[in-house]
């Protein structure tokens, strides 16, 4: 036969357990102890949320520097019309009105010289990058071939790009050979 509690045990038992909880202090303890997890899980938030748009942001600003490098190192006398309107395509600025204004210039040299050169991208760092301008060192080499060199020739080029956004796309305003 099972034992029986008495029922004021039961009730003791259960005040005694519930006890602490109907403390005032152990209350506005817990409470506060409530906001400040809450307030900490919101900042966390917020910076992880800024730790993504920065991330995804230096992707974008890598992915044209590397575009606008590539464009601007791969140029073929049998299509310059394209090749200097890619240039132009990623390009903004001084940089853009001063490539504009040697593209006539520069598809006769190409033309004259039957020149091509197919870029390739090695590398690509930020320097600096905030919201709305950003600075890249992009390492590149290209294989040139023209009436002076038919076998080619290999050419590295160190460049600095300055980029900006525009109408959200990252565009070039300035090109630096750096080394």
């Amino acid at each position: 036969m099972a034992a029986r509690r008495a029922p004021g045990m039961t009730r003791a038992l259960l005040a005694r357990a519930a006890g602490p909880l109907r403390h005032p202090r152990a209350v506005a303890v817990l409470a506060a102890l409530a906001v400040v997890l809450t307030a900490a899980s919101g900042w966390l938030g917020v910076q992880l949320y800024e730790r993504h748009q920065d991330d995804r942001r230096h992707q974008e600003i890598l992915a044209a520097a590397r575009q606008s490098a590539l464009n601007f190192t791969s140029l073929d006398h049998r299509h310059y019309a394209r090749d200097s309107k890619n240039v132009l395509s990623g390009a903004t600025g001084d940089f853009k009105k001063e490539f504009a204004a040697q593209t006539a210039q520069l598809t006769k040299i190409v033309a004259e010289n039957k020149s091509v050169s197919e870029g390739q991208i090695l590398d690509a760092g930020i320097v600096r990058a905030d919201e709305r301008s950003a600075r890249v060192l992009v390492v590149a080499d290209s294989k040139v071939t023209n009436v002076a060199s038919p076998a080619g020739t290999s050419r590295n080029y160190r460049l600095q790009l300055d980029l900006v956004l525009e109408d959200g796309r990252w565009l070039t305003s300035d090109v630096e050979f750096v080394g």
